[in-house]
């Protein structure tokens, strides 16, 4: 079993004290710019601290207009390149670029200055969306998603995967060719019949292009993207879905892509990535302490957007959209890991025997917490729990 590469991936919200189940509802809250960009700042700490302590990435994220705080950072390829500067080692990922509200040709330039900028610590993660609020209003051919509290949500999410998949077949032809053209449905590059110098443009070429090997990973959390992403080669990111379930994604990976990719065969730990939650404590009973207001806090942002379907109902199928799950269900699903370091520990061994985890990616910042609580996390990480391990062959 091959050593585990550690992550570490923030939504980057602003700390609440008043975080938890109940009141106030999330959209009665509304903080500051000040508030707003103290979270950034804190975040920026963060990923320096998670440098210090040795992880191999650090993983931002991508939202827009959340005045309620949960997640204020708009732009991680902005944010990851003052990262780099500050930084000597990590490896830099933006967990997801949401690339319908991108122009697939800005994406590319860039990440690919990002990537060339730190020395190739850069990483491609992409994404489709969560919230029709941020990517509504950040492109111009109507693309929604398919969230639960959507109306429209099938015809939504069906528009959403078109441009989706469009979009990254221009990322993936920019970034890998000195010069590409592309027709599609939504997409034509270059526009036809636009005049240069005497001629017409042909073809276009992406300045810069990576100078270092690059990697993209996609979330994985439905059926449709688990027939896509092996076939174009993308990792997969699997993250609150109850463990029987990303066994069966995760298997599925790889037999599907040794078919796209003439029988080659994956090692069980390649191209995959497990998320967890984790939260660290002396006692079991501190970490439930601890963990419910930021847990809670979490499912009543997110169980709106359906992100329950992931879990696992007392039938053995999807649990229906909508679902809050307690925190006791939670550590059922095995959602998160808590408890003391030999706790967690225990817990990420049973996924490492399960799926063979290679990359494992934590998530120590439960929303609302306050930052030193996250670096804290990190750290108790590293040098309590990762030792407990069993020693890679």
């Amino acid at each position: 079993m091959r050593r585990v590469k550690v992550g570490a991936f923030f939504f980057g919200g602003v700390e609440m004290p008043d975080a938890g189940a109940g009141p106030p509802n999330p959209m009665d809250r509304r903080y500051d710019n000040a508030e707003v960009w103290r979270a950034t700042e804190q975040y920026l700490a963060a990923a320096q601290v998670a440098d210090r302590l040795g992880y191999d990435s650090f993983w931002t994220t991508e939202h827009h207009f959340q005045y309620e705080g949960y997640e204020v950072i708009p732009n991680g390829i902005l944010l990851s390149t003052w990262i780099a500067a500050h930084t000597e080692r990590v490896r830099l990922g933006t967990m997801f670029n949401v690339v319908p509200q991108w122009n697939p040709l800005r994406l590319a330039e860039d990440f690919a200055t990002l990537h060339n900028l730190s020395g190739g610590r850069a990483i491609l993660g992409v994404g489709r969306g969560t919230v029709p609020r941020e990517v509504l209003h950040l492109n111009d051919k109507h693309v929604s998603i398919g969230s639960h509290d959507n109306p429209e949500q099938q015809a939504d999410d069906a528009h959403n995967r078109e441009v989706f998949e469009e979009s990254m077949e221009i990322i993936r032809l920019a970034l890998a060719n000195e010069s590409f053209s592309f027709v599609g449905k939504h997409f034509e590059l270059p526009v036809a019949g636009i005049p240069d110098r005497g001629s017409t443009v042909q073809h276009l070429s992406l300045v810069p292009r990576p100078i270092h090997p690059y990697e993209i990973w996609q979330a994985v959390t439905s059926p449709p993207t688990l027939d896509y992403v092996p076939v174009v080669g993308h990792g997969a990111v699997f993250w609150n879905q109850h463990y029987s379930f990303i066994k069966r994604f995760w298997d599925t990976y790889g037999e599907r892509y040794a078919a796209a990719h003439d029988g080659a065969e994956l090692a069980p730990s390649d191209k995959r990535m497990l998320v967890i939650s984790v939260r660290v404590e002396d006692t079991h009973e501190e970490a439930v302490r601890t963990a419910t207001p930021g847990h809670d806090e979490f499912w009543k942002f997110l169980g709106p957007y359906g992100w329950s379907r992931g879990y696992r109902g007392p039938d053995g199928k999807p649990a229906p959209a909508g679902l809050i799950p307690t925190l006791e269900e939670s550590i059922e699903q095995k959602t998160i890991l808590l408890g003391t370091p030999a706790d967690v520990a225990e817990g990420v061994q049973f996924y490492r025997d399960l799926l063979g985890v290679e990359h494992l990616t934590i998530f120590p910042h439960l929303i609302g917490d306050p930052y030193a609580k996250a670096e804290e996390q990190m750290t108790r990480f590293m040098t309590e729990v990762l030792p407990l391990l069993d020693t890679p062959n």
